[in-house]
């Protein structure tokens, strides 16, 4: 399905990201990775423009045609009680001015019917304490995809899935941690990547536009205290 395709996609190198990137290439893609982890494809902080420059520079003489972007990079996360201005105004770059500039820039090679699927959260719509800058630039993010794809529409589609809870470590979990979720386990990394693969399809030709959620049900999951074993208790 993908033989042939071009994939670009950001924070490839561990995580979601290499789900994305490993699935692509299993269907035939040729996916050209940037993370700021080592690893074998193109070492850049996507959240400084020089860097990102340089990346697109790296594009443009190996891609003539995009056909997938898959704007990935995780913004730092910090509170409104010791983040600076500066770390805010970082995570932003990182988290919605990379996937604006790098479409930007990319946009005349984008090939009729390419897909840019942005990677948001359900953070963009519920909180925890202290997260303040990763939860503007998922906003943020979340506000841009429909925006771009009215705006590159019809020839491109852009859509964003909004992961939850994620194992992207395989990590050892209590059977709470899985029984919690209406779905009754914590997400994969390959339910994301399957989900990716799907939307930049052509099944998914008449979707575009949209935040699909993937959370196992928790963020329509209410809670209130002595609920469920659930006890509230005032934050010290």
């Amino acid at each position: 399905m993908y033989a042939a395709k071009n994939v670009v996609i950001t924070a490839g190198a561990s995580g979601i990201g290499l789900a994305i990137r490993q699935a692509f290439e299993h269907a035939g893609a040729q996916v050209y990775s940037v993370d700021l982890l080592p690893h074998d494809g193109f070492v850049a902080d996507v959240g400084k423009k020089e860097e990102l420059d340089s990346f697109i520079t790296y594009l443009e003489g190996r891609c003539p045609h995009i056909d997938v972007v898959v704007n990935n990079a995780p913004p730092p996360s910090k509170g409104i009680s010791n983040c600076t201005w500066d770390e805010f105004h970082y995570a932003l770059s990182v988290g919605a001015g990379a996937p604006f500039y790098l479409t930007q820039r990319l946009r005349a090679r984008l090939s009729d019917g390419a897909s840019i699927i942005n990677i948001t959260s359900t953070r963009a719509q519920m909180s925890q304490r202290e997260t303040e800058s990763y939860s503007a630039a998922k906003g943020a993010l979340s506000a841009l995809t429909h925006a771009m794809a009215i705006s590159l529409g019809p020839k491109v589609r852009v859509n964003a899935i909004a992961p939850g809870w994620i194992d992207t470590h395989q990590g050892a979990h209590g059977q709470e941690d899985h029984q919690q979720h209406p779905a009754g386990r914590i997400g994969r990394v390959e339910d994301v990547a399957q989900l990716v693969l799907y939307l930049c399809s052509d099944h998914a030709r008449f979707i575009t536009a949209e935040t699909i959620t993937i959370d196992g049900g928790m963020s329509r999951q209410m809670i209130y205290h002595n609920d469920q074993g659930w006890c509230f208790t005032t934050p010290q």
